[in-house]
């Protein structure tokens, strides 16, 4: 376990805390954030032992990371780094999955913008109809049918073809995906049964699971290949949406290519824009 890592967690926590949203007067402060004295009173310890925390020089027990969560009043997300970083589980280590309004506004706003959004363990939460319109998720039945490392790795498309190089980046960030995830939530059953189908049905996720390759960029291209029968080539973005821990993933064209244009095409046959939340019946 790397303290420092820790130690500069709580530091940059406690420098980028707003006082008055913890109840603490705001004046003129010649230090941004809280006070090593401060974020101590408030969480029960000396100010020298948050500094002793800070510099990587001691190890939190379960109960000084839930103080110093509690006195932060830091999100879901935080509190699940804190204490990852200090090697405990979280409190009910269950991977969430509940779509929140920041991520929903994403949807909504990029209407024209193939779209979803997935959990820590790669399930896709909700979806937009441009995504839909793409015609490439076919649906197996299968328990894992809307898990993108499960598609990628046990059951791929038929109609998403990537490059070598691509492929290569690709498969790297879902395993990254899943290691930090699993870390972060190791009392997670359903988590722990995803990685150990994946592990045993792929011997290519077994190998980069085993040995994981660098995450060089968590972008990559591949052609779509639409139900009319035409292919349009898309880069796909991964975005983090911290206080959710859910993750949006964009699917681009270069701005006036042919791809672009056959893109448009592609969305405007979708008719009315609509977010669908994978597992519920109906539009979101």
């Amino acid at each position: 376990m790397d303290h420092h890592e820790f130690g500069a967690a709580v530091r940059h926590l406690r420098e980028s805390t707003n006082p008055a949203t913890v109840g603490l007067p705001v004046g003129r402060r010649r230090v941004q954030g809280l006070r090593r004295e401060e974020l101590g009173e408030l969480a029960g310890m000396s100010a020298d032992y948050v500094r002793r925390l800070e510099q990587g020089r001691s190890h939190p027990s379960a109960g000084v990371v839930n103080a110093i969560a509690r006195a932060l009043r830091i999100g879901r997300a935080e509190y699940e780094r804190l204490c990852a970083l200090s090697g405990y589980a979280a409190a009910d280590g269950q991977v969430p999955n509940e779509i929140g309004p920041g991520a929903m506004r994403l949807l909504e706003r990029f209407t024209d913008t193939p779209m979803f959004v997935s959990d820590g363990a790669m399930n896709l939460v909700a979806v937009n109809s441009a995504f839909l319109a793409l015609g490439h998720w076919t649906l197996t039945g299968d328990h894992w049918e809307w898990n993108v490392a499960w598609r990628t790795f046990c059951d791929p498309f038929v109609s998403f073809r990537q490059s070598a190089a691509d492929a290569t980046d690709h498969e790297a960030v879902l395993v990254a995906q899943l290691r930090s995830t699993l870390l972060r939530y190791p009392a997670d059953a359903s988590l722990a049964a995803l990685v150990d189908e994946l592990r045993s049905r792929s011997r290519r996720f077994d190998t980069l699971w085993r040995t994981p390759r660098p995450v060089t960029a968590y972008e990559s291209s591949a052609e779509f290949v639409h139900p009319d029968g035409a292919a349009v080539t898309l880069v796909g973005n991964l975005l983090a949406i911290p206080g959710d821990d859910l993750a949006a993933l964009m699917l681009t064209a270069a701005p006036g290519s042919a791809d672009a244009a056959r893109l448009a095409e592609i969305v405007s046959g979708a008719g009315h824009p609509a977010i669908v939340k994978v597992g519920q019946p109906g539009p979101g």
